[in-house]
């Protein structure tokens, strides 16, 4: 039954719900190991950003570029050693299985997100500032957008995961095991006078950060997505409306335009990825403050929440209840 349980949690992006598995990232990060590697990293990262910089002749790149292998180093470090990828497979899995619910959402968080943005949009000292960013300088900027979503979501998700385990009760443990391996020892650790399976709901450790990252990886995916359609919506609008002299008005100088397309230029692309770039930004804010963008960005990932949790104690219960080796 353990075995069956633990194969259910793999399969459910909860591999840190697997003691085995706990034990192979705790010995990852053992500072022999990583340290060593970080610096390996930081190497590299340092030889390609410069050798980038040096290629483009613009220093501006150094920052960005280091910036970004260093995270593509951490990343691959954490799928890999770390046992991350089932899990970031299961969240990208869920989230472009539901794929019909991001439209009700984006008919919800769209429109008073870009009534805001289009007001920035045709605002001169935007495009005056945008447009005058190079290519490393506007990537710097909006990996910095996109960190401070990231920081801003792992501070604010752990409540979301403590929330889960507050009001574990009987009758959430049945509803949590219906048609997991578990069921049926639910049903007899719950008529059991002298079991208390809900004593095991609280999360923590490794496995609230498995719970953390399924919800950063689901929620960062969705943000993008709205995000590129936030940099499509200004691209096209830019097309129709943005003419060549009110570019060149703006931002102080000639438009590097699109050949046979007047009004598609360089200036408009930086525009539009500066305002998606913090349109990212925003809608994570207010995914999480709002109680409204709350439940539907987070709604039927919290159920799923709920019923990893509900798994998750009566497995603990069972594992305390006989030995591993018995099943």
């Amino acid at each position: 039954m353990v075995a069956e349980t633990d194969a259910w949690f793999l399969t459910h992006g909860l591999t840190y719900f697997v003691p085995e598995k706990r034990a192979s990232v705790r010995s990852a990060l053992q500072p022999r190991r990583v340290l060593p590697l970080l610096a390996v990293a930081l190497l590299g990262a340092a030889a390609v950003a410069i050798t980038l910089s040096l290629l483009a002749d613009e220093a501006s790149f150094l920052p960005a570029t280091l910036w970004t292998v260093f995270a593509v180093a951490a990343t691959s470090y954490a799928l890999t050693a770390l046992e991350a990828l089932p899990i970031v497979t299961w969240a990208l899995t869920r989230t472009f299985g539901s794929l019909r619910t991001l439209l009700p959402m984006m008919t919800r968080a769209l429109p008073l997100l870009l009534v805001f943005v289009t007001f920035l949009f045709i605002n001169a000292e935007v495009w005056e500032v945008a447009a005058r960013l190079d290519g490393g300088e506007l990537w710097l900027v909006a990996l910095l957008f996109g960190t401070l979503a990231g920081a801003f979501l792992l501070v604010r998700l752990p409540e979301e995961v403590d929330r889960t385990d507050d009001d574990v009760d009987e009758d959430q443990l049945l509803r949590s095991t219906r048609g997991t391996p578990l069921e049926q020892v639910a049903r007899e650790l719950v008529e059991d006078p002298d079991e208390d399976p809900a004593s095991y709901a609280e999360v923590a450790g490794y496995e609230r950060w498995n719970l953390v990252l399924v919800l950063l990886v689901i929620q960062a995916t969705q943000v993008l997505l709205l995000a590129v359609t936030v940099f499509a919506f200004f691209m096209i609008f830019g097309a129709m409306t943005m003419q060549p002299d009110v570019v060149e008005n703006w931002t102080g100088g000639p438009g590097h335009n699109v050949p046979g397309l007047d009004n598609v230029s360089a200036e408009l692309a930086q525009v539009s990825v500066f305002l998606a770039a913090f349109s990212a930004l925003y809608l994570t804010v207010s995914t999480v403050t709002d109680e409204t963008y709350r439940e539907q960005f987070f709604g039927s990932v919290l159920r799923e929440m709920q019923r990893a949790v509900g798994v998750r104690a009566v497995y603990l219960a069972l594992r305390a209840r006989r030995p591993v080796a018995d099943d």
